[in-house]
């Protein structure tokens, strides 16, 4: 098994605010893209744009940077136009990576078998 870190954010939307929500998302992957220790970074949305998932593979080492240097000046505007649901983490995250995680409602999943290619 490997060091890799998925995290899957279950958003809603709000109300009518699907518009503003992709042109914000598309400006965060354009960021996000030039991290070096993102794998994965992908956005789906309902038929009815009222729900999201984010599904992001990082290197270990790359998550903290993505919350506090990435991620960081998009906050306030991405959390006025939706409501985290849940997030699931994937993998063995540090104490530090915890930290930056826990304020969405981190729930953790460790690894006990099988293989990524």
């Amino acid at each position: 098994m490997n060091d890799d870190i998925t995290c899957v954010f279950a958003l809603t939307l709000r109300e009518g605010k699907f518009p503003a929500f992709r042109d914000l998302v598309a400006k965060i992957v354009t960021t996000t893209k030039q991290e070096p220790g993102t794998l994965s970074y992908v956005y789906s949305v309902s038929a009815d744009e009222k729900n999201a998932h984010i599904v992001e593979r990082y290197n270990a080492d790359a998550v903290v940077s993505h919350v506090d240097e990435t991620f960081a000046p998009f906050a306030e505007e991405f959390l006025s136009l939706v409501t985290i649901d849940s997030l699931t983490v994937y993998g063995r995250p540090s104490q530090s990576i915890k930290s930056r995680l826990d304020p969405f409602g981190a729930v953790y999943l460790t690894p006990f078998d099988g293989f990524t290619r």
